[in-house]
């Protein structure tokens, strides 16, 4: 459950939204191809393992790092100011320390079950680190009358994202005149092949589309992910079709009661 936010203004509140929407977006992220990692892992496919850990890899260097600096540059030292913050800001910039070295780990990796047991320590540390920020951090800058989170963060594109921003990938896919269909080695099963599976039902609903379109926005040309939902998403798939028209095609795998299970492959 989320902490309730009383912001010093319209702007800070929003401001708080926004990073907690980038977070739940890189937690989607994260967690698709963490599990796409170890779903290879656990088939013994070297090749798939391997790209899935080298595409890991990639996105920590371009998202998650870039995201944990620009916290280090812009909120932490003012979060800091306050007394009551400042052993938490501590262990925060150790986290930091830590996830850096599990990006590291999982790159210097000699195998697939290694890589897997990084790559898992990394999306558990990550998601308890983004707790303390949510609940914690984001609090703490936005009721304060002394500082403005919305000034802190404003131009910060890696504390508060973009919605529907292209990719390198992306923009690799777009300059080659499209992916790799599945058949280049990459790691990226097509449509008939294992694909990775994010359960949404156990991400909290105000966050939910948030993470799911983090997870979606990972998957590479030719790719895709399975997504298990408590329901039938059709107003996340009506969302995604605005998001990005054409991106994805979408077949359903089970229709309920209890769960849908919805495949998404990359055009």
């Amino acid at each position: 459950m989320s902490t309730l936010v009383v912001a010093s203004s319209a702007a800070d509140a929003q401001a708080v939204e926004a990073v907690r929407s980038h977070h739940a977006q890189l937690a989607g992220a994260l967690a698709v191809q963490v599990e796409a990692l170890l779903d290879a892992a656990s088939r013994g496919d070297l090749p798939a393992a391997g790209a899935a850990s080298d595409a890991l890899v990639r996105w920590c260097d371009g998202e998650l790092i870039p995201h944990a600096l620009a916290e280090e540059q812009a909120m932490y030292p003012r979060a800091r100011e306050d007394a009551r913050a400042r052993l938490l800001v501590d262990a925060m910039l150790a986290e930091h320390h830590d996830l850096v070295a599990l990006v590291e780990a999982i790159r210097q990796s000699t195998g697939p079950v290694r890589a897997a047991a990084s790559a898992q320590a990394l999306r558990s540390l990550f998601d308890s680190h983004l707790v303390k920020e949510n609940e914690q951090i984001l609090p703490l800058l936005a009721e304060s009358g002394e500082v403005s989170l919305a000034v802190i963060l404003d131009g910060m594109h890696e504390l508060l994202g973009g919605q529907g921003s292209q990719t390198a990938a992306d923009s690799e896919a777009a300059e080659s005149g499209g992916g790799c269909g599945g058949e280049c080695g990459c790691g990226h099963q097509d449509a008939a092949g294992v694909l990775p599976e994010l359960d949404a039902r156990a991400v909290p609903h105000a966050i939910r589309h948030a993470t799911i379109f983090g997870a979606l926005d990972s998957v590479e040309a030719g790719g895709g992910m399975v997504l298990v939902a408590p329901h039938d998403p059709l107003p996340l798939l009506a969302q995604l079709e605005q998001r990005a028209p054409g991106r994805f095609s979408v077949d359903y795998l089970e229709e309920g009661p209890e769960a849908w299970r919805v495949r998404f492959v990359r055009a």
